[in-house]
């Protein structure tokens, strides 16, 4: 896969070296190049922004440098490119907000280009005219807060999506097994342990250390649902009742949920929030 990022604060960006995602990178798995918008500004000071028309506050990054360092980027596909081009991911506190399957789609692209707004954000005439020109765009939110710029949701977005891409990650496996995961109906994660067995007057769980797989795998299942329903309820309105046992629907019962229609989960009639 490769990474084309354009920012003005490329430094920002030096984690992408670092752990399994520089790992990736020296193995020739992920090709990360950050460009400086600023090459695109002509006068003097290198200019990138200006101030919104209509008034406000603050200031706006201005569509000349970008459209110019946009094109440039895009110019310069990477080998094998089957013609589509890239994904033109822009965040912004706008966006769709950033999840685990968006984390999945697009780890099955083979070229990612961002755009790190920073002040007020981009002038809408950018997304605008690549959309129009047929580009896929799509901004992107890492969550309901504004941030200074782009370069923190990149580090993000790119850490999520290097992570599900073949051999960046030891044990393929594992990944399955996490929160949001869709191979685990998008719960969140069980409580882990490891050694030792008894630390500060708490001990592991007695299943875990049994020996009885089936077991630990029924215990598992069960914390996932009870975790799921106390911490996040809003994502058990995803959840298939199809996909659910017998078990699995005495759990939820116990914590308040109940099929809600033809797909997912709401809360029961009568029963009090945890």
């Amino acid at each position: 896969m490769r990474v084309d990022v354009v920012s003005i604060f490329g430094e920002y960006l030096a984690p992408l070296s670092l752990s399994l995602i520089g790992r990736a990178r020296a193995q020739g798995l992920l090709d990360v190049r950050v460009h400086d918008l600023r090459e695109h500004a002509h006068d003097r000071h290198r200019t990138v922004d200006d101030t919104p028309y209509g008034g406000g506050a603050g200031l706006l990054m201005k569509p000349e440098p970008w459209g110019e360092a946009l094109d440039a980027v895009l110019a310069a596909p990477p080998a094998g490119d089957d013609g589509r081009g890239p994904v033109l991911l822009v965040p912004s506190p706008v966006g769709e907000v950033f999840s685990q399957a968006a984390a999945v789609e697009l780890s099955a692209e083979p070229w990612l280009v961002f755009a790190c707004g920073r002040y007020e954000g981009i002038d809408a005439r950018v997304v605008e005219h690549y959309r129009a020109r047929g580009v896929r765009v799509r901004e992107v939110s890492l969550g309901d807060y504004v941030l200074n710029g782009g370069e923190v949701a990149v580090l993000v977005v790119v850490e999520a999506v290097a992570r599900l891409l073949p051999g960046v990650v030891g044990n393929a496996a594992s990944l399955t097994e996490e929160s949001h995961a869709a191979e685990h109906d998008g719960l969140l994660e069980h409580p882990a342990y490891t050694k030792p067995a008894s630390w500060r007057g708490l001990d592991v769980p007695a299943v875990l250390a049994g020996g009885d797989h089936g077991a630990v795998a029924r215990w598992r299942r069960e914390q996932a649902l009870r975790r799921t329903a106390r911490r996040r309820p809003d994502l058990l309105a995803h959840l298939d009742p199809a996909r659910c046992t017998a078990a699995d629907l005495r759990v939820l019962a116990e914590e308040g949920f109940a099929p809600d229609g033809a797909s997912g989960f709401g809360p029961a009639p009568g029963a009090v929030a945890h």
